[in-house]
């Protein structure tokens, strides 16, 4: 059964929580997070990537770097102004863009559930990344940005949900610079009860997103727990920030590849070596309308692939995605891109960029091919997770995402 606790939020008054509120930090580099940041003094991040506010050649993973994200968010707590509740609350945050909405539950989640795969991953981590995440957590004393989880519907939830949205005016209800909509309501506490009960029925949650922060909560917890002689169990380190949505509310974008060279062959060279695991033809359509089918844009061209009969089923589940088709059968074998998470002659770009940004990329030779992928689906994530399975990296891209700032955990 899983554990989910109200907590007291610190959070922005609700005049400024537009200016607070910031993307995640893990999707923008340090020149768009410094734009976007740019004449606002109370963007949160100033303290999640407060790396812009240093000199341009400074290692972003050093301790300086930390301990002045611990002095822009002690700053950013007075000046904004951040409050925390007086009271643990859960807290709805619903999201919309376009024609889109998911509503979730924000709280703190148990740090054990995770080690114990109460909460399951599909994906591994990197250290470096966890590294980072563990030290802006222990230098900051908060987890300033939710984990993004995720379980099959519970309708007492729902319920409890749908009358509170009802009942309350939302304490935030703005819409970001990028057209997402963010509303955000207090539940009162007979409401805190009903979803508690309910969602201790449930056996497993699911990580979405957030995998770095959800691994970092649980080496802080380990670092606190061996530095508190009283430790028992109840303190707020052992709890991470996470917001949970309903499985069938979510929606799945594809996180495409650019490659930057062919590995010294031409474009001919490199297209007959990609027929021995694919039929290739001329297409007019940049995006795949369904799974088992790749769209590839070189020199000008769409190109669709399809898996031929060299490309076996396999056993695991995860092997048998196209993101892990294209791996093991083009990029690997053809392209000699043994691991992805480590090769920087691959780029991953989400897909709310969209295939234009494929497009420019490979026109402007920046990349040499362009790989445009069918999104997988949450169903393929559940079950991978149940099957103790992981996906490859970058296989999965949430839109619409969470901002980071509106309710922080101090821990």
């Amino acid at each position: 059964m899983a554990v989910i606790r109200p907590f007291k939020a610190l959070r922005p008054h609700t005049k400024v929580a537009h200016l607070v509120a910031s993307v995640p930090y893990d999707v923008v580099n340090r020149e768009e997070s410094a734009e976007l940041a740019k004449g606002n003094p109370i963007s949160l991040l100033r303290v999640t990537r407060s790396e812009i506010e240093m000199a341009a050649d400074i290692d972003v993973y050093s301790k300086e770097v930390y301990l002045k994200a611990r002095e822009n968010f002690l700053r950013l707590k007075e000046e904004a102004p951040l409050i925390q509740d007086n009271e643990p609350h859960l807290y709805i945050y619903k999201l919309t863009m376009g024609n889109h909405s998911q509503v979730g539950i924000a709280a703190t989640f148990s740090v054990e559930d995770y080690n114990n795969d109460v909460i399951k991953k599909h994906e591994k981590t990197r250290k470096v990344k966890e590294d980072d995440r563990t030290n802006h957590i222990l230098t900051t004393e908060a987890q300033t940005g939710p984990v993004f989880l995720t379980y099959r519907g519970v309708p007492d939830v729902d319920k409890a949900v749908n009358e509170t949205m009802k009942k309350y005016e939302p304490v935030y209800d703005f819409t970001a610079p990028d057209k997402i909509k963010h509303q955000v309501w207090i539940l009162p506490s007979e409401a805190n009860e009903i979803i508690v009960n309910a969602l201790a029925k449930v056996n497993n949650l699911y990580i979405a997103d957030g995998h770095h922060s959800a691994a970092s909560a649980s080496r802080t917890q380990k670092v606190k727990k061996e530095e508190n002689a009283n430790h028992n169990g109840s303190e707020e380190y052992n709890f991470f920030l996470a917001v949970l949505f309903p499985a069938d509310q979510l929606r799945i974008m594809p996180y495409n590849r650019v490659v930057h060279d062919l590995k010294g062959m031409n474009k001919d060279q490199f297209i007959e070596k990609v027929k021995t695991n694919f039929s290739v033809e001329e297409t007019a359509s940049p995006s795949p309308a369904s799974a088992k089918n790749i769209s590839m844009y070189i020199d000008k061209k769409w190109y669709l692939l399809k898996p031929n009969q060299n490309v076996k089923h396999a056993d695991s589940i995860g092997d048998n995605l196209d993101v892990s088709i294209l791996q093991n059968y083009l990029l690997h074998p053809v392209l000699g891109i043994e691991d992805p998470r480590t090769d920087n002659r691959i780029d991953f770009i989400g897909g709310i960029r969209g295939t234009d940004e494929l497009i420019k990329l490979v026109d402007s030779g920046k990349a040499a091919v362009a790989f445009s992928m069918y999104p997988v689906s949450v169903d393929d994530l559940i079950n991978i997770s149940d099957a103790g399975e992981t996906m490859p990296p970058k296989s999965t891209w949430f839109e619409p995402k969470l901002r980071d700032g509106l309710l922080i955990h101090l821990i």
